[in-house]
């Protein structure tokens, strides 16, 4: 697909809020812990959420593996825990999550996380159970967008794309519902977290319902039942490998960085997972 950069303005600030239970915890892939080099700790916490980014995760545990780390999953239930939990110190690193919702939560609670590396470019788009083609949704219909401002903006882009709406020339990925210049249908924007999207999508009179791959293969969906695909990509949404700033150069993050950059995640990500994702390295 093709790259687009867009920027206009800082992202607004959020407040992320809520707790959520871990699901999994410390799941090791590789020896012992010990040392690599020098003494230095060798075991790696990595949280994060869904597959497949959790089995990228552990594929890169056996990767770091030859080189000596333990790299440890800990697996969360919600888009709040992987963050925390990196910002605290609890883990060293996450991966589940593109770069403008990363600088969303420093912005909101005074955290300093870093992006290191971009791994994948999920397929995102809106689904409709009601409408096979874009011609039939009516007007006043309900549109179901995340109601977080960084996807938010990702998905009226989408709509604007394919002319449903029309935002204003500099939008680019950061539009708000506000901002809609021109909504000929008079659709009906309802934002909802991202986790119940899916469920969305069997409400009666829900005309679109936007989504990533691993939310929406919960009703058994992939993107190529997508009414509605991203056609521009902006490379700041990649899924990416995240850490902190004081830690991001530590020997045991590098070695977390090789391996997920590595020959097996790339062939991973193309032979197992090519009709939901592109590998971004």
């Amino acid at each position: 697909m093709k790259r687009h950069l867009m920027n206009r303005r800082s992202f607004a600030l959020t407040a992320l809020a809520g707790t959520s239970t871990l699901a999994l915890a410390a799941c090791g892939v590789g020896g012992a812990g010990g040392s690599a080099s020098g003494g230095e700790d060798t075991v790696i916490k990595v949280a994060s959420h869904l597959p497949p980014m959790t089995d990228v995760v552990t594929l890169a545990g056996e990767v770091a593996a030859e080189e000596g780390y333990t790299v440890e999953l800990v697996q969360v239930t919600d888009n709040v825990q992987y963050n925390r939990l990196l910002a605290d110190g609890e883990v060293d690193a996450n991966f589940a999550q593109h770069e403008p919702f990363m600088q969303e939560f420093n912005e909101a609670n005074g955290a300093n996380l870093v992006l290191l590396d971009g791994i994948y470019d999920a397929k995102v788009g809106f689904y409709s159970k009601a409408h096979d083609d874009v011609e039939q949704i009516p007007g006043g219909a309900k549109v179901a967008i995340p109601n977080d401002l960084t996807n938010e903006g990702r998905a009226l882009a989408i709509l604007h794309h394919h002319g449903l709406i029309t935002l204003p020339e500099d939008a680019g990925f950061e539009g708000r519902v506000s901002e809609i210049v021109e909504n000929p249908l008079s659709l009906e924007f309802v934002n909802i977290d991202l986790l119940n999207l899916p469920s969305a999508y069997d409400e009666e009179g829900m005309a679109l319902v936007y989504s990533y791959p691993s939310y929406i293969k919960k009703v058994g969906l992939t993107p190529a039942d997508a009414l509605l695909l991203e056609e521009l990509v902006d490379q700041r949404f990649t899924i990416s490998l995240v850490a902190r700033e004081d830690n991001q150069d530590s020997e045991k993050i590098q070695a977390l960085r090789r391996a997920m950059t590595s020959d097996r995640v790339r062939n991973f990500l193309k032979d197992e997972h090519s009709a939901t994702l592109l590998p971004a390295f």
